[in-house]
């Protein structure tokens, strides 16, 4: 018969072993370890052989906080959703020029000062539509 081997004797992987680094590398920099004691600690992790020696590497410390999703409010944090976020911005600014611009044009003259509209409303219907087309948005799944 095979002995049961007890939980803390298990041995450990590199991908154990990097993830226990990683907590150190976040402990370091809330303050919690100074960068010798980071130091320190890393090379011993990277020593260990069992699940008992890691819990051993991060005892003193608090629970790791959860981490905030990337995505934000609006756009996701994926290449189409950085892209429509800048596109957003770009069209913003457009937006404010041209509405300051013919809001001076509309006190000098008897111009309607919604005109800078026409240059607005098309490129912002083109990408309030790639956005509900789901072009830069977070799946439902991830959030």
């Amino acid at each position: 018969m095979s002995e049961a081997v007890h939980p803390d004797q298990v041995r450990i992987s590199d991908a154990d072993r990097q993830a226990v680094a990683d907590r150190l590398r976040a402990a370091h920099g809330d303050g919690y370890l100074d960068l010798a004691e980071f130091d320190e600690r890393v090379a011993e992790v990277w020593r260990m052989r069992t699940r008992g020696d890691l819990a051993r590497a991060t005892r003193d410390l608090p629970a790791p906080r959860k981490q905030r999703p990337a995505d934000g409010l609006i756009f996701s944090a994926s290449p189409g959703g950085v892209a429509m976020r800048i596109l957003s911005i770009i069209w913003l600014c457009i937006t404010a020029a041209a509405a300051a611009g013919w809001a001076v044009i509309a006190l000098l003259t008897e111009l309607s000062p919604l005109w800078f509209l026409v240059l607005s409303a098309p490129t912002g219907a083109v990408l309030g539509s790639l956005w509900l087309a789901g072009v830069g948005r977070a799946r439902r799944g991830t959030r």
